[in-house]
């Protein structure tokens, strides 16, 4: 595998890691966090999967393609949930995963 064919996949995967921590974190801090509750559960799930996903490919292992067709799942779950809250933090974040969406499956590509 050639470590440098990802690298725009490995910086949309740190950038949407920033992005959902900043998220959930902002989430908790709303007026009505039980509103937001869907949101930070897959802010949080979203961070966790894209953290993995980082290490997979980082070590180039012989399942990161497999695993960039399910984050690329996931984050376009958590993009979903976000852009149903008119808040600029979550806007921002539903940007960072779909760009991450992008990224993941344009890696997978031969």
């Amino acid at each position: 595998m050639q470590l440098e064919r990802y690298q725009p996949c490995i910086e949309a995967l740190k950038a949407c890691i920033a992005a959902c921590e900043h998220c959930a974190q902002a989430c908790k801090e709303e007026n009505s966090p039980l509103h937001m509750q869907r949101c930070i559960q897959l802010d949080t799930d979203c961070t966790d999967y894209c953290k993995l996903t980082l290490s997979f490919v980082q070590r180039e292992s012989a399942f990161t393609e497999l695993v960039l067709e399910d984050c690329a799942e996931v984050c376009k779950l958590c993009a979903e949930a976000c852009l149903e809250h008119d808040v600029d933090h979550c806007q921002q974040c539903a940007q960072a995963c779909q760009a991450c969406v992008d990224a993941c499956l344009l890696a997978t590509i031969h």
